[in-house]
C-alpha cells in the first residue's frame, strides 16, 4: 500500500486560507478541521487552515509527509444508532513550524483572506512568559507568537481577527486577550497598536466537547488494509460534537457552521453552557469512579450497563444535578440522554482508572458545586453524590485502590485516615483540598462516615442498591 498522499485523491480547486491554527494535535485535527472540512463540502466556508505548530516537537514534518491530509474515524453511538464512518480530511493547506521558519510564520500577516485564528495549545498553553520579547523570535509562549504576528498584522496596516482559542479553560479568550494586551504594554508597541487590539480584533470564549481516543494503535494495520492506505496520522473521535462560541451573531455568517448541520450555538453568554458540560457530562464521570471501582467495574461502558449503576446514573442526573442547574428543564434532560449514550460507546473502552486522576479537585470542580446548591435548595444532604464522596475517601485510603493525585493530597488523606475515628471530619475540614470547610454543612460528617461504614461492611453495590429504593 502507498502512503496518504494528494495523489491519492481527486484533484480539489485550491482554497484560500481563511484560518490560522495553532495546534495540529488530535483534538485540533478532529474537531475543528474535521469542521471545516464538513462546511466546505458544502460550499458554506470554501476555506483551509494553514496549523503553526506551537511547540518545537510536534507533528508536522509528518503532516508534510501526507500532503496534509488525515483520516478521522468516527465511532460510537449517535441518536441509537451505532456509527462506523472515515474520512479523509483536506481541509489543512499547509504546516509551519516558526521555530524553524519564523519568517514564515510572521508573512502569515500578510494574508488578506485570513479572518479566524483558533488554538489549542492545552490548557498550559494560554500562559504568560516574563522571558519572551518580541525581537527574540520564536517566543516560547503561544499568547507571545499571537502577539508578534497581530503586530506585524497591525504594521500592514490590515484588519484584524476573529480569535477562538478552544484550550480548556475558564473564559479563555478573556485570558488570552490580557495576556496579549500584557505583553503589548511590556513590549511597548503603543497605544495605536492597543487601540487596534481593542476594536478591530473580536477575542471569543469558547467551549469544546468531543471525546477523541486519537490514535488507533492496536488497530492501526486492520484499518490501513480497510481503508488502501497507509496513514500514520488517523485519529479516532466520537460521532458526538458541541462547541459553544461566546461571540457576535455575525459570527454565524462568516463561520457558518450551524448551517452546515453541525452542534454549534454562538450566544453571548456561554456561562450556563459551562456549567452544562461541567456538571452533567465530567460531574457523572467523576461521580461514578470511586463507587464502581470499589465493586470492582473497570470502564464506564461497564459502569453504563450495570442495572444497579445505571440506575444510580440515571437518578443522579435526574435527582440531583438538573434541578440545580440554571437551563430549560427539557434542555437538560435531552443533554443527559446524549451524555448516556455517549457513555455507552462500544469503541471508547474509557477506563475509570483513567478518569480518577485527581479525584479530588474534579469533585471539588465538577461536583461540588451542584452539591452544595442541592443542600441549599433542599435542605437536606444530595444522597448520592453524598455516597459518591464516601466511596471518594475511602478510595484514597489506598487499602483497596491505588490513588492517583499529588502526593500532597493523598498523604493528607492517608495521614487522617491513621485516625480512623476522626478522619472523615479531619479530611472533611481541610480547605487545601475543597476550598472551603466542608464540616460547616448541616449533617454531612455523620452521613459520610454513615455511608463510609456502610460500604466497609457490605460494599458500595449494596450502598446503591438501598439508594435506588429511594
Amino acid at each position: 500500500m502507498e502512503q496518504l498522499s494528494a495523489a491519492i485523491l481527486k484533484k480539489e480547486l485550491p482554497l484560500p486560507v481563511k484560518v490560522i491554527q495553532f495546534g495540529e494535535g488530535n483534538f485540533m485535527r478532529a474537531f475543528v478541521d474535521w469542521q471545516l472540512q464538513q462546511m466546505n463540502k458544502q460550499n458554506l466556508f470554501n476555506g483551509r487552515a494553514t496549523i503553526v505548530q506551537p511547540i518545537a516537537q510536534g507533528l508536522g514534518a509528518m503532516l508534510k509527509e501526507q500532503d496534509s491530509l488525515y483520516t478521522v474515524i468516527l465511532e460510537g453511538l449517535m441518536n441509537g444508532e451505532i456509527i462506523n464512518e472515515a474520512e479523509i480530511i483536506s481541509s489543512v493547506e499547509s504546516v509551519i513550524n516558526p521555530y524553524e521558519d519564523w519568517i514564515k510564520y510572521l508573512a502569515l500577516a500578510e494574508n488578506d483572506a485570513a479572518e479566524f485564528i483558533i488554538s489549542n495549545t492545552t490548557e498550559a498553553g494560554i500562559q504568560y512568559n516574563p522571558n519572551d520579547t518580541l525581537d527574540n523570535g520564536p517566543q516560547q509562549s503561544f499568547p507571545a507568537k499571537l502577539t508578534a504576528l497581530l503586530y506585524r498584522r497591525f504594521q500592514l496596516n490590515k484588519s484584524g481577527f476573529t480569535i477562538i482559542p478552544c484550550e480548556l479553560i475558564d473564559r479563555n479568550g478573556e485570558r488570552l486577550k490580557e495576556i496579549v494586551l500584557t505583553y503589548a504594554e511590556e513590549w511597548q508597541l503603543g497605544d495605536d497598536f492597543i487601540q487596534w487590539l481593542e476594536t478591530e480584533n473580536t477575542f471569543c470564549c469558547s467551549l469544546v466537547d468531543r471525546i477523541v481516543p486519537g490514535y488507533p494503535r492496536d488497530t492501526a494495520q486492520e484499518l490501513n488494509e480497510k481503508h488502501g492506505y497507509i496513514d500514520n496520522l488517523m485519529v479516532k473521535a466520537e460521532p458526538f460534537l458541541l462547541w459553544v462560541i461566546e461571540g457576535p451573531e455575525k459570527l454565524k455568517e462568516t463561520l457558518p457552521l450551524e448551517k452546515a448541520g453541525l452542534n454549534v450555538v454562538v450566544t453571548n453568554d456561554m456561562t450556563p453552557y459551562r456549567e452544562r458540560k461541567v456538571h452533567l457530562l465530567n460531574g457523572p464521570h467523576t461521580a461514578m469512579v470511586p463507587l464502581a471501582m470499589l465493586a470492582e467495574l473497570d470502564t464506564v461502558e461497564s459502569v453504563m450497563k450495570d442495572s444497579d449503576f445505571r440506575t444510580f446514573i440515571d437518578n443522579l442526573f435526574t435527582d440531583e444535578l438538573i434541578p440545580v442547574l440554571s437551563l430549560p428543564e427539557e434542555e437538560l434532560i435531552a443533554y443527559s440522554e446524549q451524555i448516556k449514550e455517549r457513555f455507552l460507546n462500544p469503541f471508547a473502552n474509557h477506563q475509570l482508572s483513567a478518569i480518577s486522576l485527581n479525584s479530588i479537585s474534579k469533585f471539588q470542580a465538577r461536583l461540588l458545586p451542584v452539591f452544595l446548591q442541592y443542600a441549599k435548595k433542599k435542605q437536606m444532604l444530595p444522597p448520592y453524590m453524598t455516597a459518591t464522596l464516601a466511596s471518594l475517601l475511602l478510595s484514597y485510603r489506598g487499602d483497596k485502590i491505588t490513588p492517583q493525585d499529588d502526593t500532597e493530597v493523598i498523604a493528607a488523606i492517608q495521614t487522617a485516615w491513621n485516625t480512623p475515628e476522626t478522619a472523615v471530619s479531619t479530611i472533611l475540614s481541610n480547605k487545601s483540598l475543597w476550598g472551603q470547610d466542608l464540616t460547616s454543612v448541616p449533617e454531612l460528617i455523620s452521613q459520610v462516615e454513615q455511608d463510609c461504614t456502610f460500604i466497609e461492611r457490605q460494599g458500595t453495590r449494596a450502598l446503591i442498591q438501598q439508594l435506588n429504593k429511594g
